[in-house]
């Protein structure tokens, strides 16, 4: 973030995907987004478009270290010297973005200190302590860095995302050239989003990109014209696709995916696409066998598409995520529970008719639970909570989101559940504080959603101190929220984090 000393202001934050845009690049890399793989419940961190020259408070204060001036990097000499506390944060080199060599009055100013700034032992240990932002413009610096940074073990976790527009380079002819995607080979990237392409740019991909054959092991398309061809093609080219993610993408059909699914994708996500409906369930049902994690946002699955789960899928599938699947009912998620006894993780998110006897059903058949979200089901009531903390003793989230039925009573059912850890009533516009007192005995709660909640006062939310374990608490567009409240949670509750 910006030194307040130096008069920059704020950066703004990154959008909540966490994106993070690589820049232009002069060897012919192009340029790229790159998103984490497994998202956060938030992205809180602001990431400016350089890295700053700054130190972290964690080394700020050690007597034993010079403060470098703002204009000049941290010399790597100085780094090297001091043993860095663990989770500190190391910012302080400016580069200037595209340059391949820094600028002679920022070297190091002696030859060991030139030494230390390329030696790959202290480097290989420096870089962990930036982000997949600051690394993008570090690469740049020299050819020193860039080879230690392309590692591989620098970017696990990492998504590149790439826009059809970004895949090609325009030749002076007017003619397109498909960009080279050497620098994320080297890099090792085994997964990519691909936003708006064709079954064409899809082909070019898996000609182009070096390890899009074997290497290769999550695949996302998105808003995408892919068609049952280009659908065939692409899972049946790129052999190593075990995970894969179809969203907006409305040109293939159900007839493609029973011709394209392989047996070896063992987690797959498909959401706003026309053309899913009953029978893209049976077909996931038979392709798939050693399925593990189905998410699932289709207006037209209804509840006989529950019941087409094999027995071995019943053994292996561990999430479910039917979110806002408008026709499934109560009987939908009798075909469930007894299809997918084993899962651990559900979401029955806008599934607006199911009602408190299908959470009854949920609760005695699925005791593995321990990630609940019931948000956006209007007919939920306090009795589906009492069916919850009665037989669900291993879960630990509970999202309640829009369950505008629930009241204090319900929470009051919450209240006995020692595993609980984080638990959201967004917008629960029946919650009181009386309610909130229920809670406060709930020492095992890390985060606790109140956003949106109406009724709430700041003197009923005053009493969350007595909650000393919670690590974040969400108030945003809470009326009773108020500035004196903020600066009363910062004096009792600091180890928590509180959204405003």
């Amino acid at each position: 973030m910006s030194n307040p000393r130096n008069g920059d202001t704020k950066p703004p934050c990154l959008p909540r995907n966490g994106l993070v845009k690589i820049p232009t690049q002069p060897n012919g890399l192009g340029s790229a987004s790159i998103t984490k793989g497994t998202p956060a419940v938030k992205n809180r961190l602001c990431q400016p478009s350089s890295v700053p020259a700054i130190l972290s408070p964690a080394l700020a204060h050690r007597s034993d270290l010079p403060i470098p001036s703002l204009a000049s990097p941290l010399s790597l000499a100085t780094l090297a010297s001091v043993s860095s506390p663990p989770g500190a944060s190391l910012v302080g080199l400016n580069t200037s973005e595209g340059s391949e060599q820094p600028s002679p009055e920022r070297l190091p100013s002696s030859p060991s200190e030139r030494q230390l700034a390329v030696d790959e032992k202290i480097l290989n240990r420096l870089f962990w302590y930036f982000s997949a932002c600051e690394k993008c413009v570090l690469a740049q610096v020299c050819k020193a860095w860039r080879r230690v940074l392309y590692q591989p073990k620098f970017w696990v976790g990492l998504t590149p995302v790439l826009h059809t527009k970004e895949l090609y380079n325009i030749l002076p002819g007017g003619e397109k050239e498909f960009v080279s995607l050497q620098g994320f080979a080297v890099r090792g990237f085994d997964g990519f989003c691909l936003v708006g392409v064709s079954d064409l740019d899809i082909c070019e991909f898996i000609d182009n990109y070096p390890l899009s054959k074997k290497g290769v092991k999550s695949i996302s398309l998105k808003r995408s014209t892919i068609t049952d061809a280009g659908l065939e093609v692409m899972l049946e080219q790129m052999q190593g696709v075990v995970r894969l993610e179809l969203s907006g993408c409305n040109d293939f059909t159900e007839a493609g995916l029973w011709s394209s699914l392989n047996a070896r994708i063992t987690a797959l996500s498909v959401s706003d696409c026309i053309n899913v409906a009953d029978d893209a369930i049976a077909a996931i049902s038979q392709l798939l066998p050693n399925l593990t994690e189905l998410n699932l946002q289709a207006y037209h699955v209804t509840d006989t598409a529950l019941a087409y789960f094999t027995a071995k899928q019943g053994y292996t599938t561990h999430t479910l995520r039917l979110n806002s699947c408008w026709e499934i009912t109560n009987h939908g998620v009798v075909n469930m529970v007894h299809s997918l006894p084993n899962l651990s993780v559900l979401s029955l998110s806008g599934c607006s008719k199911v009602t408190d006897d299908g959470v009854e059903l949920v609760a005695e058949n699925l005791r593995k639970l321990r990630s609940l979200d019931l948000s956006w089901c209007p007919r939920i009531t306090d009795m589906a909570l009492e069916y919850i903390a009665c037989d669900l003793h291993k879960l630990e989230e509970l999202v309640l989101d829009r369950c505008v039925r629930i009241t204090d009573t319900g929470l009051s059912y919450l209240s006995t559940m020692s595993s609980l850890r984080s638990l959201y009533l967004r917008w629960c516009c029946q919650v009181q504080d009386f309610g909130l007192k229920h809670l406060l005995g709930m020492s095992s709660l890390r985060l606790l959603s109140l956003a949106g909640c109406p009724l709430l006062t700041t003197t009923g939310l005053s009493g969350l101190v007595q909650l000393q374990e919670l690590e974040e608490l969400e108030l945003t567009n809470c009326p009773g929220a108020t500035p004196e409240l903020f600066k009363y949670f910062s004096q009792h509750l600091p180890c928590c984090m509180v959204i405003e």
